[in-house]
């Protein structure tokens, strides 16, 4: 591999410049690129999963909008690293009260993560969008438009972006695939798309540390990559518990944690997807995957990783020893 096909970032180096490169959200794409083509956006929220477009879409409205002179006319923030009440009062109204350089008569203010932003932040920020309206538009992303402030929402046409269909990422492998040269199986793509979950992003960003080691991408490579606790692993934890095995559960899951530099949340989406594999009655599937919620909001919250996951399978225990009692024969034990 020479220097320069590792020097670039492959999801910059690929990221469309236009509307006709992007794929997935169709409809989306339509109402923006009428509005653009307008020369007069509203104040536009993007709401939706990582790794679906919002950044780049802001990104070709403000250069389909200024073309050469987009740099002068465009602010982007990052409101989870500047969350305050003081970048919105300053870094936004310095940047929001001056005149757009050009044809259009207004700049453009990107607030990436906005949901990250503080509610006194959220609330400067609605009186900000008030007053500097004729020389400003604001294009706002986030992944929960719920923590959103309502009159915030109110002022902006709202977009809800989805998880890319494995089509339309396989249309950007592809792509990057035949221009680096690269050799990927069928086999290979299905197990890229898995570890994304429908993140464009994530794909690329594998795909480029994998090709790193062969330009041959096989599962084999990609699973040497992706940092997941595997399916055959999380049962094993799982067997133990419903067989009341808590000791040896708890072992095996504090192994791949540790051994295998799994985290805690990467744990429960397994623990999740696997719930639904095992031989046990419809309805404790149901009050486990519940148990298992709990515990992801808990470790979202801040909890301790490890005691939150000993307590789910502290509760997988209990559940497989009451079907014992009931007479319901849970299968499993190791």
């Amino acid at each position: 591999m020479s220097d320069q096909f590792n020097s670039e970032v492959w999801t910059e180096k690929y990221r469309p410049k236009k509307f006709e490169d992007m794929v997935g959200q169709e409809e989306i794409l339509k109402r923006v690129k009428s509005l653009t083509n307008s020369m007069n956006i509203p104040h536009l929220l993007f709401a939706g999963p990582a790794g679906t477009g919002k950044s780049t879409l802001a990104l070709i409205v403000v250069k389909q909008l200024f073309g050469e002179s987009w740099r002068d006319n465009y602010l982007e923030l990052n409101a989870s690293d500047e969350r305050g009440i003081d970048v919105v009062r300053q870094k936004v109204k310095d940047f929001a009260r001056t005149k757009a350089i050009g044809n259009v008569p207004f700049k453009v203010i990107f607030l990436d993560e906005a949901d990250a932003l503080t509610r006194e932040a959220q609330q400067a920020l609605r009186r900000t969008m008030e007053n500097y309206t004729s020389t400003c538009r604001f294009v706002m992303s986030c992944n929960y438009s719920s923590k959103i402030l309502d009159p915030i929402q109110s002022r902006c046409v709202v977009f809800r972006f989805q998880l890319l269909e494995k089509k339309d990422i396989k249309k950007r492998i592809d792509l990057i695939a035949e221009t680096e040269g690269l050799s990927i199986t069928a086999e290979a793509f299905d197990a890229l798309y898995e570890a994304s979950e429908g993140d464009c992003r994530r794909v690329i960003n594998l795909l480029q540390a994998t090709s790193s080691i062969s330009p041959n991408i096989t599962p084999d490579l990609i699973n040497t990559i992706v940092s997941k606790a595997k399916p055959s692993d999380i049962k094993v934890v799982l067997d133990y518990a419903l067989s009341g095995d808590f000791q040896n559960s708890r072992e095996k899951l504090l192994d791949i944690m540790l051994k295998e530099s799994i985290s805690g949340q990467d744990v429960i989406k397994a623990i999740q997807k696997e719930v639904w594999n095992l031989p046990i009655d419809n309805s404790l599937k149901v009050a486990l995957t519940e148990k298992t919620g709990e515990a992801e909001f808990r470790l979202v919250e801040g909890s301790d990783e490890f005691i939150q996951l000993e307590a789910l399978i502290a509760s997988f225990v209990l559940a497989g020893e009451n079907q014992v009692r009931e007479g319901a024969g849970v299968v499993g034990g190791v």
